[in-house]
């Protein structure tokens, strides 16, 4: 400190006044200092690398900050410890420095506070005093903030009227101030300043500049920690949101509907297998909803908070197959610019859903095989085998038994695969749901198209069940969706969509004196409810009705009575 005699080896060198900005490697320094023939003890290297050490441990800012102050004002001889960090102006108009400020766009504000007072009654964790903000420029302060230049009064006794509040000065025994700038890859974040009870050498001060080094490097990093969770949680509302888009897009809005006995007993073997993580091949038709299946899977199996990654089978190039599932190294091949991960990396941890598993090349199986029975694989062009913890769900709508037998598709992977079959019932085997999924995909087509919400009249809800519905429910979905424009509001029709997707009635006679057109349909059903209409005076309901006569319900009769136009009269 000013005026003492250090004990030190002989020709030991010392960092000049302000420090280089690098943490001295090279430096040893005794802790007892000779001032005015007094014993007394200061900062040394071992305790400021202790503090920069528990400041380094840290990630949350304000816990750095904190760590700074604590740690320098736990220090021999130092009163109060204090950080400011650049930010905008913030309290502009009620600022004190308001005259002095430059520009009112950015000032120091402080940041953390922490000393040892000899007054009663003071508070130096307070962040809200007279002295919070420090336009750049302006003062001691402000001024090492916008020059970076390190700042050092070894005797505040000579300077004490350069200092806002000299009495408070001698009250606290403050003999020496010094402010280091906190310096990161050439940008000033702020500034670090320390108020001590001892003179201060400016080899010392040295080696505040170096713990500022330290304070800097650890405020950076808490910055960009707090900005990686910020993306992070941005990340996991972006996943929330895409999964929810994802299941709204799916048939049932992610959801399987039905109260038939087929998708009872398939909700029921879903439940019994979900929490085991045993793999599952879902097979059936195709527009069944087998992917919906899987999901669900998922959703119901301790994996629930891990990926699904999916994988459409039929629509990889047969050359990019094995980088697609396991990956490659850059060079591998032409058109390999970067390592890039296979599906199977990134569904580790979680499930992995292979959609239309039968058209996977015969040449690749064995590769598949070998991942899924020992969990490990090698990168297109790498030979270091990766490990992976996968949960493996397969669909397709072909009978691989019989590709079996035909040679198109191995056995032992059939086996692997088919661990817990499931089948997911046409939907003509549970005609009875039609209605329920047909309002569904009505509801949903009226808020994703933004139309008027349409009717769905309960005869033709029951008209949907005449018919065989081929494509399953996604045939059904597309239907109500184009209906539902076609609407307008009004209540929903199917007839003329239901012809040109050329439905067959499944009672409809097969012999060669049946009509075979949509106009002979519809003219022989006009011809009987004609006849009908006249045989009982024009009466739809009751006894001896038109629709007792054709065997109908009268709602039915009554919708395609006013499907064709005819004239009728109710008791």
């Amino acid at each position: 400190m000013d005026g003492s005699e250090r004990q030190r080896p002989k020709g030991q060198r010392f960092p000049p006044f302000g420090g280089s900005g690098k943490a001295p490697t090279n430096l040893r320094c005794t802790s007892t200092f000779r001032y005015d023939s007094a014993i007394l003890r200061c900062v040394t290297p071992e305790s400021l690398q202790a503090v920069a050490l528990a400041v380094a441990e840290e990630h949350s800012l304000d816990k750095v900050l904190k760590s700074v102050v604590h740690g320098l004002a736990s220090q021999a001889g130092i009163a109060l410890a204090r950080v400011w960090l650049i930010a905008p102006g913030d309290i502009c108009e009620t600022c004190p420095m308001k005259p002095e400020c430059p520009d009112q766009a950015r000032c120091l504000h402080l940041a953390a506070s922490e000393g040892r007072p000899s007054l009663p009654g003071e508070d130096w964790s307070r962040t809200d005093g007279a002295f919070r903000r420090f336009p750049l420029g302006v003062r001691k302060v402000g001024k090492v903030g916008a020059t970076g230049v390190p700042l050092l009064v070894k005797d505040t006794e000579q300077d004490v009227q350069a200092f806002a509040r000299p009495e408070w000065l001698r009250a606290e025994g403050i003999r020496s101030f010094g402010c280091q700038p906190l310096v990161f890859r050439g940008e000033i974040l702020g500034a670090l300043a320390v108020f001590n009870r001892q003179g201060c050498e400016e080899a010392t001060f040295g080696w505040l500049r170096a713990f500022a080094d330290y304070a800097a490097v650890a405020l950076a990093n808490s910055r960009a920690f707090a900005e990686i969770e910020r993306l992070r949680e941005r990340l996991e509302l972006e996943n929330r949101y895409l999964r929810e888009e994802v299941k709204a897009a799916l048939p049932g809005g992610g959801r399987i509907l039905g109260e038939s006995g087929p998708i009872r007993e398939l909700l029921k073997q879903l439940a019994l297998v979900a929490p085991t993580g045993a793999t599952v091949l879902i097979q059936g038709e195709s527009g069944t909803g087998k992917e919906l299946v899987a999901r669900e899977i998922h959703e119901q199996s301790l994996r629930q908070g891990r990926p699904l990654i999916t994988v459409n089978c039929a629509s990889i190039p047969r050359e990019l197959y094995e980088s697609e599932f396991f990956g490659h190294l850059k060079g591998a091949f032409t058109g390999a610019l970067r390592d890039r991960a296979g599906r199977f990396e990134a569904a580790d941890g979680g499930t992995l859903f292979l959609d239309e598993v039968g058209e996977i090349p015969l040449e690749l199986q064995s590769k598949l095989l070998r991942a899924l029975q020992e969990g490990t694989f090698e990168r297109v062009g790498d030979d270091r085998p990766r490990r992976v913890d996968v949960r493996v769900v397969a669909a397709t709508n072909r009978d691989l038994e019989r590709e079996v037998k035909a040679g198109r598709f191995r056995e032992d992977l059939f086996y692997r695969l088919n661990v817990f079959p499931l089948r997911v019932p046409p939907l003509r085997e549970r005609l009875e749901d039609v209605p329920l999924l047909a309002a569904h995909f009505a509801e949903a087509a009226t808020k994703r198209l933004h139309v008027p919400r349409p009717r769905l009249p309960r005869t033709t809800a029951e008209q949907l069940q005449d018919y065989d519905w081929p494509g399953n429910v996604r045939e059904l979905q597309n239907v109500v969706e184009r209906a539902v424009i076609l609407s307008r509001g009004g209540p929903l029709r199917f007839e003329s969509l239901l012809s040109e997707a050329a439905p067959e009635p499944r009672d409809r006679p097969r012999g060669g004196a049946a009509p075979r057109t949509e106009a002979d349909l519809k003219r022989a059903a006009r011809e009987a409810i004609e006849s009908a209409l006249r045989e009982a005076g024009g009466r739809i309901y009751g006894p001896g009705g038109a629709a007792e006569r054709l065997g109908l319900k009268p709602t039915t009769l009554a919708s395609r009575i006013k499907t064709l136009g005819l004239q009728a009269r109710r008791r």
